[in-house]
C-alpha cells in the first residue's frame, strides 16, 4: 500500500511539473496581451474552477462508502463509489494538482490585469500588483472555505453530482440533441397533421351544410 502511494506521489509530482511548465508558458505568452475585461474573466474563472475542484476533493474524502450505499439506485453512483475508493488520489489531484495550476493561471491573470491598467509610475505599479495579488488570494481562500463547508455537510450529494457529470459523456450529449431534434420534428409533424385534419373536417362540415340547404 505504501509503495502504491509513493508511486502515485511520484506520478503526481511529474504531472504537476509538466502541467505547471506548460500553463506557465501559455500564461506568460498570452495573458500580458489580454484586455482588462478578459483578464478579469480569467481570474474569476480559475478561482471558481479551483474552488469547485477543492470542494470535490473534500467531499470525496468526507464521504463514507456505507452512507453512499443509500444512493445505490441513483444515477452516478457507480462513478461516485469509484471516486471514494480512490479518495487519496482524487483528493490529491483536485486539491493539489488542479489547485496549484489554477493558482498559477489566476496569478498570471492578475498580472495581466495590472498591465492592462497601463500604470507608468513604478511605485504605484508595485502597489497595484500587491493589491490585486492579495485580493485574488483572499477571494480564493474565501471561496474554498465556503465550498469546503458545503462539501462537508453535503458530501454524498456533491460526490453523486460529480459522478453524474463524469458519466454524462459527449456521446450522451449528442444522443440527447438528436432525441430532442426528433421530438421537435415529430411535434411539428403532429401539429401539421392536426391543422390538416381540422381543414378537412371544416370542408366536410361546409359541404354537409350546403347539401342540407339544397
Amino acid at each position: 500500500m505504501k509503495i502504491r502511494n509513493l508511486n502515485w506521489a511520484v506520478r503526481t509530482f511529474v504531472l504537476s511539473i509538466f502541467l505547471s511548465i506548460f500553463f506557465s508558458v501559455v500564461s506568460q505568452s498570452l495573458f500580458p496581451t489580454l484586455p482588462a475585461f478578459l483578464s478579469l474573466f480569467v481570474i474569476i474563472f480559475f478561482m471558481v474552477f479551483a474552488s469547485i475542484f477543492d470542494m470535490i476533493g473534500v467531499a470525496v474524502t468526507s464521504t463514507s462508502l456505507e452512507n453512499l450505499e443509500k444512493y445505490s439506485s441513483s444515477k452516478g453512483f457507480a462513478t461516485a463509489k469509484k471516486l471514494c475508493q480512490s479518495r487519496e488520489k482524487v483528493s490529491s489531484f483536485c486539491g493539489d494538482v488542479v489547485g496549484d495550476i489554477c493558482g498559477i493561471l489566476s496569478g498570471a491573470g492578475g498580472v495581466s490585469l495590472v498591465l492592462a491598467m497601463h500604470i507608468q509610475e513604478a511605485g504605484l505599479y508595485f502597489l497595484a500588483t500587491c493589491f490585486v495579488s492579495s485580493l485574488i488570494a483572499g477571494l480564493t481562500i474565501f471561496d474554498k472555505a465556503v465550498l469546503k463547508g458545503y462539501a462537508v455537510e453535503n458530501c454524498e450529494k456533491v460526490v453523486l453530482a460529480t459522478g453524474k457529470v463524469i458519466e454524462f459523456s459527449f456521446a450522451d450529449f449528442v444522443k440527447s440533441l438528436i432525441k430532442n431534434r426528433k421530438k421537435k420534428k415529430q411535434d411539428k409533424n403532429n401539429t401539421a397533421k392536426s391543422a390538416h385534419n381540422k381543414k378537412v373536417l371544416k370542408k366536410e362540415s361546409d359541404l354537409n351544410n350546403r347539401t342540407k340547404n339544397v
